[in-house]
């Protein structure tokens, strides 16, 4: 920390967890830490929420995990709802053929919510939780010792110093954070020039809608034509000579009528943005009592929505360990998990856009690649996989005990369920976001006893159900993520891994 060399050290606000940035990902991690009763502030420079013309696609994984905490509506399972899936349109690289699919037991594969909607309704519930919410501070500097880390902003009131047991770096693509504890990365420089505006088309017909190729770049337009329109160009002839230059209507005109080859009469801008296909991913989500999520810790070219849902996952994922390892029921080293399991979900979604990207290049001896990549769309078996990668569908963490279930670390299904209290479902039981230990029938009762000592962290259920199972008892995550299953080992040596000694 930059602190005067002399003279007494300032007061300190004091809080369980420092959240830096409240964007829709630093907010969920909020209102997430403040269910679980921890102290937390977020602090963020932005006086309010400003609405932009930015993500605006939730995919299926993030859709579940956020209905497993109460975050998104859910309609109830039912059994005739088994086995059946519900699927959306999409795309690939900007070719269509995509299709998206999801279990019909979950709300479906694909959910439109703006960033700063649900930037909004994170922070409500963070402050009904408890949590404090700190607008108008700007961090200037952060620094760490083996018990806390200090915090000092430039706010409204002036400077003001915080202290807290864990930060949270979930400032965007600029952090601040990163840049000042100094995480190592590895980048990708930008190779192409995208141009983004929020501009009234007076004439939309001379804009095709959606993804657009021609030999010189692609257009992409949400076209509406009773109001204000989002217009994209991507130009591949290289990067922005100047990045942070301002973007003008003219620029913005221009460029798209070089692609389209003809005119595009546009007005009444409301918002400009410049991006790249620069990309980062930080080499450890964590240093110390420091940790990185959403932009903060990965960048890409925004193709197939990933990014906003990327980050969501990571606030999902972090916050109940950062409860545990607060609350004392904690196993050992369970902090480690985060960047053991995110990290590679980021470098994954990195992959994938560079591979799109590549696939977009207006090159015509890239014309069979887009012809065979666009019949191979068209087998099912295909079309799942990447459908399942894109929506992040097909992620599963790494095992973590000895001798790993091989069922752990994959997501379970939303599955009808019946228990004394009536008809339920695994969504609803995963409310309270308490780790859930789930015992089918007779013979998962032989599986109570082992949880007994963890009482105090388990949420454990009898139920029964109407088709057969291939387990008769499952430990659940709060994030809606398999620990165990019977062929997994001692339940309570799982127990014990991941949340600490029995009591």
């Amino acid at each position: 920390m930059n602190r005067p060399p002399d003279g007494p050290r300032p007061a300190s606000t004091h809080a369980q967890v420092l959240v830096v940035g409240g964007g829709p990902v630093g907010m969920l991690l909020a209102a997430e830490l403040g269910h679980h009763g921890v102290s937390t502030i977020v602090l963020e420079a932005e006086p309010r929420t400003v609405d932009q013309p930015k993500a605006g696609t939730l995919h299926a994984r993030t859709v579940q995990g956020l209905a497993r905490r109460g975050h998104l509506h859910a309609p109830a399972a039912t059994e005739d709802r088994l086995g059946r899936s519900a699927a959306d349109a999409f795309h690939f690289a900007g070719m269509p053929g995509l299709v998206i699919t999801a279990p019909a037991t979950e709300p479906g594969p694909i959910v439109g919510r703006s960033q700063a909607d649900l930037e909004r309704d994170f922070e409500q519930r963070a402050r009904e939780r408890g949590v404090t919410v700190l607008r108008g501070h700007r961090v200037t500097d952060i620094g760490q010792g083996p018990d806390a880390v200090e915090v000092t902003t430039q706010g409204p009131d002036g400077v003001r110093h915080f202290t807290a047991g864990y930060a949270v770096g979930a400032d965007g693509a600029r952090s601040t954070v990163r840049e000042l504890i100094g995480f190592a990365e590895d980048t990708h420089p930008a190779t192409v020039s995208a141009l983004l505006g929020l501009v009234r088309l007076t004439d939309p017909d001379s804009v095709p809608y959606g993804w657009h190729r021609t030999p010189r770049g692609w257009t992409v337009a949400g076209v509406n034509p009773y109001g204000h329109s989002r217009f994209i160009t991507i130009d591949f002839r290289g990067p922005h000579p100047d990045r942070h230059s301002p973007l003008t209507l003219d620029e913005l005109r221009r460029e798209g009528e070089r692609i389209l080859g003809h005119g595009v009469p546009m007005a009444d801008p409301l918002f400009f943005s410049r991006f790249s296909d620069f990309t980062r991913l930080v080499r450890d989500y964590r240093q110390g009592r420091v940790f990185l999520a959403g932009d903060a810790a990965h960048v890409h070219f925004p193709v197939g929505g990933q990014g906003l849902n990327l980050g969501l996952q990571d606030a999902l994922n972090l916050s109940w360990k950062l409860a545990h390892t607060l609350a004392g029921t904690a196993g050992k080293d369970l902090l480690d998990t985060y960047d053991a399991e995110r990290r590679p979900a980021g470098a994954r979604v990195i992959d994938n856009t560079r591979a799109q990207l590549a696939l977009m290049r207006p090159d015509p001896g890239l014309d069979p690649l887009r012809d065979l990549v666009g019949g191979l769309l068209g087998l099912d078996d295909v079309n799942t996989h990447i459908g399942h990668m894109i929506s992040a569908q097909e992620t599963v963490y790494p095992a973590r005990t000895g001798r790993g279930s091989r069922w752990e670390g994959q997501f379970l299904p939303n599955l009808p369920l019946t228990t004394d209290d009536g008809p339920t479902d695994l969504t609803r039981l995963l409310l309270p976001g308490r780790p859930l230990l789930l015992l089918l029938g007779e013979a998962g009762a032989v599986h109570r006893a082992p949880g007994d000592g963890w009482a105090h962290v388990l949420r454990t259920v009898s139920a029964t159900t109407a088709r057969p199972l291939p387990w008769d008892a499952v430990l659940v995550r709060p994030d809606g993520y398999i620990a165990w299953a019977p062929d997994g080992g001692s339940l309570t040596g799982t127990l014990r891994q991941w949340y600490g000694e029995p009591r």
